[in-house]
Formats: C-alpha cells, sequence, structure tokens
C-alpha cells in the first residue's frame, strides 16, 4: 500500500511537469506574407495582423525580411539599436535585438542582413540557425513579411514557412503580379495552397469578388488551393494611422478596417496546417536555399 501511495504522489505529482514538456512542443505557426508589386500595404497588413492575433491570446513574433526597404520598425514608431545583421556578424543575440511592439507583439527589425547568409561559414551559419530556434519558445506564430516581387530572396522565404499569404488590391497591376506570384508558387511546387487577403477595397463585395476570380482561376489552371481570409476596406483612419507611425486597429480600434483586420485574424486560426515544421524547418530550409543561390543585392 505505502508502495501504491508513492507511485500514485509521484504521477501527480509529474502531470504539471508533462503538461510543460507539452506546451514545449507546441510548433509555432510560420507564415510567409508577400505580395506580388509593392505598394499594396502589405507591411502595414502584418503589423496589424499581428497585433490582432496577439489579442487573441497569441505570441506573434514579425520578421522584417524585406531586403531592400526593411520598414517594420518605421511603420510603428520604433527606433531599433540593432538588427539581425548584427547577429549574422555574431555581435549581438537574438534577443538582444528584438524589440516589442503593440501587444507584446516581438518585432526582429531590419533583416536586410539575412542576405549574407549565402557567404556564411558553416560555424556562423549553425550560431545564426541556434540563435532563431529560439523563437520555438517564443512565439505561437511568426509573421514573415518579405520584399515585394519575385527576386530569389522573396521565393526563398516564400518557399520555407510552412504557410503563404499573398497581398493584394483590386488595381489591375496588382492583381496580375500577385496572380504572377501565385503561379510560380505552383509552377514550382511551393506550396499546395495559399491564402489571399484583398487590401483597399471599396466594400466587402469587391474583395469577395477579386478573392472569387483568383480562387477559380488558380484551381483551374495552377491546381492551386486559395483560400480567402478577408479584405480589408479603404478607410481614412488608415492613413491618418500611417502618418502618426501607428498601427490603426490600436489608434482606431472601431474603424472599418480594425474591424477587418480582426476578423482576418479569426478566420486565420480557425484554418489548420497539416504538417507544421515549425521555427526548425523554417530556419533549414532557409539557409538551405539561400546558402545554394547567388548573392541578392549590394
Amino acid at each position: 500500500m505505502v508502495d501504491q501511495a508513492e507511485q500514485l504522489r509521484r504521477l501527480v505529482s509529474a502531470v504539471p511537469q508533462q503538461r510543460k514538456i507539452l506546451r514545449r512542443k507546441r510548433i509555432p505557426r510560420v507564415i510567409t506574407v508577400t505580395s506580388g508589386k509593392g505598394g499594396v500595404g502589405k507591411t502595414s497588413v502584418v503589423i496589424n495582423l499581428a497585433i490582432a492575433l496577439a489579442l487573441l491570446g497569441k505570441r506573434v513574433v514579425i520578421m522584417d525580411a524585406d531586403l531592400g526597404l526593411a520598414n517594420v520598425d518605421v511603420i510603428i514608431g520604433l527606433v531599433p539599436v540593432n538588427t539581425l545583421h548584427d547577429v549574422i556578424r555574431g555581435k549581438k543575440t537574438l534577443t538582444e535585438i528584438i524589440i516589442t511592439g503593440p501587444e507584446g507583439v516581438k518585432i526582429i527589425p531590419g533583416a536586410s542582413g539575412l542576405e549574407e547568409l549565402a557567404n556564411l561559414t558553416g560555424a556562423q551559419r549553425e550560431r545564426l540557425i541556434e540563435s532563431l530556434l529560439s523563437l520555438e519558445d517564443m512565439a505561437d506564430i511568426l509573421l514573415i513579411d518579405t520584399g515585394a516581387g519575385l527576386s530569389q530572396s522573396v521565393l526563398s522565404f516564400v518557399s520555407a514557412a510552412d504557410e503563404l499569404i499573398v497581398v493584394t488590391t483590386s488595381e489591375p497591376t496588382a492583381i496580375t503580379d500577385a496572380y504572377g506570384i501565385i503561379k510560380v508558387v505552383a509552377k514550382n511546387g511551393l506550396h499546395r495552397k495559399a491564402k489571399l487577403i484583398v487590401n483597399q477595397v471599396k466594400n466587402s463585395a469587391e474583395g469577395k469578388e477579386i478573392a472569387e476570380r483568383f480562387a477559380q482561376v488558380s484551381k483551374k489552371f495552377l491546381d492551386l488551393e486559395l483560400q480567402y481570409l478577408g479584405e480589408i476596406c479603404s478607410d481614412q483612419h488608415v492613413v491618418s494611422a500611417v502618418k502618426q507611425q501607428q498601427p490603426f486597429i490600436t489608434l482606431y480600434p472601431r474603424a472599418k478596417a480594425a474591424q477587418n483586420v480582426r476578423a482576418i485574424a479569426a478566420r486565420l486560426m480557425d484554418l489548420s496546417v497539416e504538417k507544421p515544421g515549425g521555427v526548425r524547418g523554417f530556419v533549414s530550409r532557409l539557409t538551405a536555399m539561400l546558402a545554394q543561390s547567388p548573392r541578392s543585392g549590394t
């Protein structure tokens, strides 16, 4: 009886530890957000979506991976002292460069240093990988804000992530370029599914019409499933917030655009991921692809 009682006590005391281990093993969702062209409000969408997800209780980290024009920190009025460039050089750790934005959203600023991945030594790459793997413990969702277009670096981020969100507007050139990136994704087998956000529309009906056309064409000609996350309506509150370097979802929480983003965040959480690779899978694929590609930019 004494032995049974002791075993029971040990079993009960082990439950919290087991739960802790299970929590640790939760795999973060890694989502790349991109667009076919610049000027569609992609970075603003990333920031406000991150905050909306944080309001749903998620731990969110944004990686600013626009190699040409890293500007996540500028849009929310934060001035980073260091960037991922310093981590790659071995001058700082990841936790030392991360800055905290609204609602606790973490931001890895100015990821322009990622272009150096193609020329890292084995030891440097291992150090960077270990540093990025610390994100496994601090994030439920990692949002990668890429540059616009179809550069090798953009496609590397697109391919490395488990999920892809494409942002477009109703402008014909934006739609054409957004379809272009979806076509490349499908033709190269980078993803079997993609998610779509239509920004700066007149109303909900316009967004849904654009998404429906996208979905039909993608399924018929590309054999790619397009999941519509929602639209963000044109809103003067957005323009005002940008001028004040503040996210519109926090500055004007009752604005139509803010309501749209909260709805998009809820839909995103409703969509499951088939086989998430987490940060470990993302980092492994990204470093391998960038190491094989020619150095981009200067």
